[in-house]
Parts: structure tokens; C-alpha cells; sequence
């Protein structure tokens, strides 16, 4: 049952309302049950949160024992960015992979499975898809979280996600606008800038955005990027031109816009988090997420006292915080009400091995035998973005292990990955795995080392496939889920 509690103010609930923060552990501490009697309408999950299906549906269980419209958001782009499947891996490719194969239906098929393993856990709102256009390859955020660099590609894919995502009643949240695609800084650590022309951006960026719109997307997370010829002077998420001006006005969208997490360093190392709250709600944003990094109830407090203070201050009109806090509520009962259709029912539980299979792209294979003895993996490791995280483990070792039982493997980085791989490899077949070679030149030489030493060395490139392939068969698996590893490792072993 529903419950507020009867002492706090209309303003002091919208200002809880509009936040979207974490909390850490597996079940929900008191300070964030005590929030959501106060008014708190949203909870963001990440993969500290979750261990199992069973302890997931439970701590929405919960949840929605305290407030039965809880709005339960996640980070669950699956391929990369999985936080369900954090520790062994996701079930499902990511959109890089679902554009290779650029089938429209497939993708909305993805989608609804993985809505529908959301559903039946409790979430009901995600923070995907990501609708960026990877028009710059030196991206170092987005890659293969991009379906890919042609915007007609990616605008019919988002629509497709959007649509297969809601059909099993979890809110789609595209993101992140204006679009982050043509970008080399990573939003987590800097602010980035993008100088393209107006008609460029027109027809770059917005057009994913446009087609997730015309899909009926619920929500859209707002990018923490300037884009000069939108806004000068501040970054997309604290802009009313850009969320205000462009996205209600030019766009035509009425639905929730949610901020990326505040307390990225774009953001908060310019205007602290509770100044750029009280900045993006005024700009049109209408919630606030935060607790991807600070996960407490001080938080909490700091936002909402900043949020009440700038209203009280005549900084944050009263009313536009009202909206805000409205729009909320009003995702809320749309989540609260929704039901699986037809559609999200259908979908099979194996689409995600399917569409990682589909999206597999082979150089060599004429050539190729299929290995029967155990290989050595060398796992060209870069540093892991702060969206995917370190704890989710990628390649092709687990897989080829099963397969081919007695495999080894070892992680590379840095100027000798090169001759250390080799010496652990001693007399073994070396798959080398690679992430984004393109970016590292530090894996490009050790590539050319591997290569030179052991012609017959097989590479698996698992990133944004941009060098040229090579190698005696060249496996380009556009993504690191799980899934993908696995289909690449059933070619290597020729059991598929």
C-alpha cells in the first residue's frame, strides 16, 4: 500500500520525488524504506544490488511493500553494460551486435525477453536503449553500446527496442541526448564537447531520438556533453534550450526526462551535484538520478534541501518543480498499470545466444580448421570503462574451457603483453582476445608481436571492429557478453 508520510510538505515530497537514487547491499536499508514513506518515488539498482533472480524480485517485493507505484530503474543495457547478469556475464548481445545483423524484428524480440526477465524480477523501468550515433571511433564511452555509426540504422533499431522493451511493461529510458556518440571523453571524468554544425546534428544525432519518440519511449536520459551549437554555454543536462527548447518544443516530447547520474565528473566537478540538480530540473529535466558512485541517505537529504531551498530562494519556480515531481508520479502509475503483451509473452529464452550467433562476422574461415586440442587465450585486456565496470567478466576462456577442456588462459596489458603472452602460451595454439584494438596501440603491438612470432594465432576482436582483421581466423563478435564469447568459442571448436 501506498504510503506518505502525513508531515512532510507538498514541496519537501516533490523534492524527493524527482530523485532516482541508489542505496547499497542486497536488501533496502531503513533510511531508504523511511524515503519512500516521505514521498521518494524512484529507486535506482546497480549490480551491487543484485546476486540472484530470486533475491532481486525480493527486494522489490520489498520495496513495493513500503510504496506500491515505486518506479525500479536499473542499468540493464545487456552486451556490456549488464547489471543482472553482472557477475558471469549477459545473456543478451548489445546493440552493437543487434545493428551488425540489422534485423529490426530480432531486436525487438531481445528486448522484450530481457523486459520480460526485468518484469518477472520486479523492475519496471530501464535506463536504456542507448540511441548514440558511434560516429567517432575514438569513443571511449559508447562503442559497441551503439547499435552502430549510420543514424538510419540506429534510429530504426531504437524504435525496435523500445518498442520490444515496453511491450513486456518496463518503461524504456533512450539515452543519451542530444546524442553521445560523436565524442572522445568519457562523461564520467570530463566534460565533453561536441562542435558539429546544426544541420549535422539534425541529421546525426536527433534522428535516433525522433524515432524513439514516434515509438513512444517513456522516458529519455539527458547527456552530460556541451554541444556548442545547441548551448554554448552549459552541458545538455542543465540546458533549457536543449532539454526545454529542443526535446518538448521541437521535438514534440511530453514524456519523463531523466538526468544521467549526477555525480559524474562533467557535472558535478563544475557545479557540485546539488547546484547542477537544482540547474537540470530548472532546465526540464524531471528527475534526477544519482548513486551510481554515492549511494546514502545524506545524499538524499543534500538534494532535496537544495531542491526546496532553490525553490524557496524564487531560484526554481515552484511550479516547474511541481511538473517535474507530476511527471513522476504520473511514469509511475503507467508502470504500476502495465502489462505484458502478446508480444513480450512470445519471446524466447534463447534469443540472446541467436542474435550473438547471427552477429558473428568470420575472416579466414576458408581456411580455418577447428581447434580439437586445448588453446591458450591471451586476453588483450584495456581498462575497463566506468558503464561497464570491472566486475563483469568477458572473452572466450569460459567458454572454450567447456569445449575444449584443459584450456588456459591470462590477461595482457601494456608495452610487453606482446612476448608475455607468448612465453605463457608456450607450445599451445594462442586465441588472442582483443577489446577495441583500434583505441590501444599498446594491443595493435602486441598483436604484431603474436602474430609474427605464431602466424597461426586466431584473434577475436570483441569491441567496435575498426582495424583490419587479421590473424589465421579473425572473429568479430561486435560485443563481450557472455553470449557473444560463447558463439565465438562454438566456431573456434566447430561445434557449431
Amino acid at each position: 500500500m501506498t504510503t506518505l508520510a502525513s508531515a512532510t510538505d507538498t514541496l519537501t515530497r516533490d523534492a524527493l520525488t524527482v530523485l532516482q537514487p541508489g542505496f547499497p547491499g542486497t536488501t533496502a536499508p531503513d533510511w531508504l524504506l523511511r524515503r519512500l514513506g516521505e514521498g521518494l518515488a524512484s529507486v535506482g539498482l546497480f549490480g551491487r544490488n543484485i546476486a540472484s533472480p530470486e533475491q532481486l524480485a525480493s527486494l522489490t517485493a520489498q520495496l513495493r511493500a513500503e510504496r506500491d507505484d515505486v518506479l525500479v530503474a536499473i542499468d540493464e543495457e545487456g552486451g556490456d553494460v549488464t547489471r543482472l547478469e553482472v557477475r558471469t556475464g549477459s545473456s543478451f548481445p548489445g546493440n552493437h551486435a543487434l545493428g551488425a545483423v540489422d534485423d529490426t524484428e530480432l531486436t525487438r524480440d531481445v528486448a522484450a525477453e530481457l523486459g520480460r526477465r526485468l518484469a518477472a524480477c520486479g523492475v519496471n523501468f530501464n535506463w536504456a536503449p542507448s540511441a548514440d550515433v558511434n560516429s567517432n571511433p575514438a569513443n571511449p564511452i559508447i562503442g559497441v553500446r551503439s547499435f552502430g555509426a549510420d543514424p538510419g540504422l540506429v534510429a530504426r533499431h531504437t524504435a525496435a527496442y523500445v518498442a520490444g522493451l515496453q511491450s513486456a511493461g518496463v518503461a524504456a529510458c533512450t539515452k543519451h541526448f542530444p546524442g553521445h556518440g560523436d565524442t572522445a571523453v568519457d562523461s564520467h571524468l570530463a566534460l565533453p564537447r561536441i562542435d558539429a554544425d546544426p544541420a549535422v546534428l539534425a541529421e546525426r544525432e536527433l534522428t535516433p531520438f525522433r524515432a524513439a519518440i514516434a515509438a513512444g519511449t517513456r522516458a529519455v536520459m539527458s547527456a552530460h556533453i556541451l554541444v556548442s551549437a545547441l548551448d554554448p554555454d552549459r552541458p545538455a543536462t542543465l540546458s533549457r534550450r536543449i532539454l526545454t527548447d529542443l526535446l518538448r518544443g521541437d521535438l514534440g516530447y511530453d514524456g519523463l526526462i531523466v538526468t544521467d547520474g549526477m555525480e559524474m565528473r562533467a557535472v558535478a566537478a563544475a557545479y557540485g551535484m546539488e547546484r547542477g540538480s537544482v540547474l537540470a530540473i530548472a532546465a526540464g529535466a524531471d528527475a534526477i538520478c544519482v548513486g551510481g558512485g554515492l549511494a546514502d541517505d545524506e545524499t538524499v537529504r543534500r538534494l532535496r534541501d537544495a531542491l526546496v531551498a532553490a525553490v524557496r530562494t524564487g531560484e526554481l519556480p515552484e511550479e516547474r518543480l511541481a511538473d517535474a515531481a507530476q511527471r513522476v508520479r504520473s511514469l509511475a502509475r503507467w508502470s504500476a498499470s502495465a502489462a505484458p503483451s502478446a508480444e513480450g509473452r512470445a519471446a524466447r529464452a534463447d534469443v540472446g545466444l541467436l542474435a550473438a550467433r547471427r552477429a558473428l562476422r568470420l575472416t579466414g574461415q576458408d581456411r580455418f580448421t577447428p581447434l580439437t586440442d586445448a588453446p591458450f587465450v591471451a586476453a588483450l585486456t584495456p581498462v575497463a570503462s566506468i558503464a561497464v565496470g570491472d566486475e563483469t567478466p568477458w572473452g572466450v576462456a569460459a567458454e572454450l574451457a567447456r569445449l575444449l577442456p584443459g584450456t588456459a588462459t591470462g590477461s595482457f596489458a601494456g608495452a610487453d603483453a606482446g612476448t608475455a603472452a607468448l612465453a605463457a602460451a608456450g607450445k599451445r595454439r594462442i586465441v588472442a582476445v582483443v577489446r577495441d584494438e583500434h583505441r590501444h596501440p599498446w594491443m595493435a603491438t602486441a598483436l604484431d608481436t603474436l602474430l609474427a612470432a605464431r602466424p597461426d594465432t586466431l584473434v577475436v576482436e570483441m569491441g567496435v571492429p575498426q582495424a583490419a582483421p587479421r590473424g589465421a581466423l579473425h572473429l568479430a563478435t561486435h560485443g563481450a557478453a557472455r553470449v557473444c564469447g560463447r558463439a565465438a568459442a562454438e566456431i573456434i571448436a566447430g561445434t557449431r
